[in-house]
């Protein structure tokens, strides 16, 4: 936020190095976490099962609760993409690397795959259905198809089940890649935040803040509690869902013609609260015993 304030980060070259670290860098660290998981083992699948029941019973929560509210109808969706949709694929791997390591990294590869593809289908749904687009559920999947991240964690899965060995260089090359981009994307993150927008947020913005860094993670973190999830897979799935609202849900909105300043206030009011939220979760979790080892 300093250096855009500063002049030394404008919107121009934010943009160009945000777009090198998605379709360059993250890939490749991806692929790289990916990789060496052994997906034959059962025990992965459960807390990804709970990430995604979580994200489906949040959304039809949200948009009952919205509707009991008494949201106008045009902002009902975009109250539920800003209810579950986080930013599991940047800053959700950032913090797992942060906190366990490159075990974080690859505990959070497949359910960062498989989450996002679901989250680009249910915007589609929510906002079709308040604002009346015409965008397809077929659109959505093959955006998600295409996407480099969801390129580089399927390559990443197929080397795993091919069976072929995994090139020695290729954890220290995703150990570099982590350090170098994470960063680095953090940083763009930062610099996109505009602070002067925030004088326009209304009660539908801090519910859905809400809704994003506390309903939607102690849901999630009760579930999967109540399956047995402990340690390192429970931290790892807290801190992909206490995440803040997804930048790419903005992109979605004023695609779809709905209110982009509600949708841009949402993802800055959930970026700069969940500096307290994600850590007091984790904090909490740790003091409890429930979230393994932190690096």
């Amino acid at each position: 936020m300093l250096l855009a304030r500063a002049g030394l980060l404008p919107q121009a070259l934010n943009d160009r190095i945000s777009k090198l670290a998605f379709r360059f860098g993250l890939p490749v660290m991806l692929f790289a976490c990916a990789a060496p998981v052994d997906y034959r083992n059962a025990l992965h699948a459960g807390y990804v099962l709970v990430g995604v029941f979580a994200t489906v019973l949040v959304v039809g929560l949200s948009w009952l609760y919205s509707r009991w509210r008494g949201h106008p109808p045009r902002e009902q969706g975009l109250f539920v993409q800003g209810a579950y949709r986080s930013n599991l694929a940047i800053v959700g791997l950032a913090l797992c690397i942060a906190a366990y390591g490159e075990a974080g990294g690859r505990l959070a590869a497949l359910p960062v795959a498989l989450m996002t593809t679901l989250y680009n289908l249910l915007a589609v749904f929510v906002l079709n259905a308040s604002l009346g687009g015409n965008a397809s559920p077929l659109a959505a999947l093959r955006g998600v198809l295409t996407n480099p991240l969801i390129i580089g964690i399927a390559a990443g899965v197929a080397l795993s089940l091919s069976g072929l060995p995994v090139p020695a260089l290729l954890e220290p090359a995703g150990l570099w890649l982590s350090r170098f981009f994470l960063p680095l994307m953090l940083v763009c993150i930062g610099g996109a935040i505009r602070l002067s927008d925030l004088h326009r947020a209304g009660s539908l913005a801090w519910e859905a803040t809400a809704w994003r860094l506390l309903v939607s993670p102690a849901l999630t973190v009760a579930l999967a509690l109540a399956l047995g999830i402990r340690g390192e897979t429970l931290g790892v799935l807290f801190l992909l869902v206490a995440t803040p609202a997804a930048a790419s849900g903005y992109v979605m909105v004023v695609a779809a013609r709905g209110n982009g300043t509600l949708a841009a206030n949402i993802i800055v009011l959930t970026t700069l609260c969940s500096l307290g939220s994600i850590t007091l979760g984790l904090f909490l979790l740790s003091l409890l015993g429930l979230a393994g080892d932190l690096s």
